[in-house]
């Protein structure tokens, strides 16, 4: 069964308000996957672990039908807040057991995910649901990002993995695959067609109280506050005082680069 994180409803809202849209980087590398080894048409993609639903959205105008999957209630509350396009639909549920058809889905996707499935039982469902030549896109990011300002940029990105730091002893055996690019999940992947792409590089410009509310929606951040409030705050606190004043401003709306690396991993199903 997959790990049950991020369901109370303000860890959902966090997710809602910082967690990233979809990058075009890296649905047109899907999407371009998906057209070499299937082709059109596209009928239906499944974001499996979709929180509060930006992947799911982004592929909404490529499919003529996108469902959101997430074990979360609270998410997919969130989830269903947002008006988004007539084809895409939410629904409760877990990676493990897919609620769709044998050889029904074009394209299974997981976003920032696929670390806390039972990626056995997963790839059992993976192997059903598909169509032939149907695809799977496994995508993560590197934590902790680059921040650019100015000539302050390196100095930014030091302070802020200085708080992350303080939060590694939080982190589960579930998060540390994403810092090996899931070199792991991707041995796992039963399908012989697969690959692997890195180095995926993408910005995207936030106001400084975005650092700390993204880094407030990790699951450790969140381990960390429920063991020790106090000093979980004063952490975030702190990490954004030195932003401010690395950056000579003093309005948290003041706007910066974040610079994100992400990885992908591909596979498609046999004929």
């Amino acid at each position: 069964m997959a790990s049950r994180l991020f369901e109370e409803r303000e860890h959902a809202a966090l997710y809602q308000r910082y967690r990233l849209s979809s990058p075009f980087q890296i649905r047109n590398l899907i999407l371009d996957y998906l057209q070499r080894k299937k082709g059109k048409p596209f009928t239906l993609a499944v974001d499996i672990g979709c929180g509060s639903g930006q992947s799911t959205r982004g592929l909404a105008s490529y499919f003529d039908r996108v469902v959101g999957i997430d074990v979360s209630e609270a998410q997919i509350e969130e989830a269903k807040k947002v008006d988004g396009p007539d084809n895409v639909s939410y629904r409760q549920g877990v990676a493990e057991e897919l609620e769709f058809k044998d050889g029904s889905v074009d394209l299974l996707t997981a976003a920032a995910a696929a670390h806390w499935f039972d990626l056995e039982k997963f790839m059992k469902e993976v192997d059903r649901v598909l169509k032939p030549k149907g695809c799977l896109a496994l995508y993560c990011y590197r934590v902790p990002f680059e921040l650019h300002y100015n000539a302050c940029s390196e100095r930014l990105t030091q302070v802020v993995q200085q708080a992350l730091k303080t939060l590694a002893p939080y982190e589960s055996e579930k998060t540390r695959i994403v810092r090996t690019e899931y070199r792991e999940i991707f041995d796992t992947i039963t399908f012989s067609d697969k690959e692997r792409v890195n180095n995926i590089q993408f910005k995207q410009s936030v106001p400084i109280l975005w650092i700390k509310g993204f880094i407030e929606s990790l699951s450790y951040y969140q381990a960390f506050q429920k063991k020790d409030p106090e000093v979980a705050k004063a952490t975030l606190e702190r990490m954004e005082r030195d932003v401010l004043q690395t950056m000579g401003v003093s309005s948290r709306e003041t706007m910066l680069e974040v610079k994100w690396t992400a990885f992908c991993l591909l596979a498609s199903k046999p004929e």
